[in-house]
């Protein structure tokens, strides 16, 4: 599987190079992105500007890791999903729960965002 991997201040940029995504996929890029959590910088932006088609597994899959990122106060979100794609997980009823967001200038708004969310809620006095 082929990825560009740039990595900022506060979370890395993930670009999936691949045109599809299919099921035989789903363990390599599960594995790939939970490495994350591991890391220092644990928030991740994927982008799927080059992804013309996702199958239902590996969908399924993406959506499952985004929840172990938020169960370990991290950041998961997708971005440039093509319009084939969008259709696609709409169809499937996915998309609505996914974090994504049309642009990459978007998704590292929403990043920056939950850290916020997440240092403020770090600091609030338990009652």
């Amino acid at each position: 599987m082929k990825v560009k991997i740039d990595t900022k201040e506060k979370f890395h940029v993930i670009d999936m190079e691949e045109t599809d995504i299919s099921a035989n996929m789903t363990e390599e890029v599960k594995e790939l992105l939970l490495s994350y959590l591991n890391h220092e910088i644990k928030n991740v932006v994927v982008k799927f500007s080059a992804v013309r088609s996702i199958d239902k597994e590996a969908a399924t899959g993406l959506l499952k890791v985004q929840e172990i990122f938020y169960d370990n106060n991290c950041s998961l979100v997708f971005c440039e999903f093509q319009p084939a794609v969008i259709k696609y997980l709409d169809e499937i009823e996915l998309l609505e729960i996914m974090n994504f967001t049309p642009t990459e200038s978007e998704a590292w708004d929403i990043v920056q965002m939950e850290i916020i969310e997440r240092e403020l809620l770090d600091d609030a006095p338990n009652h």
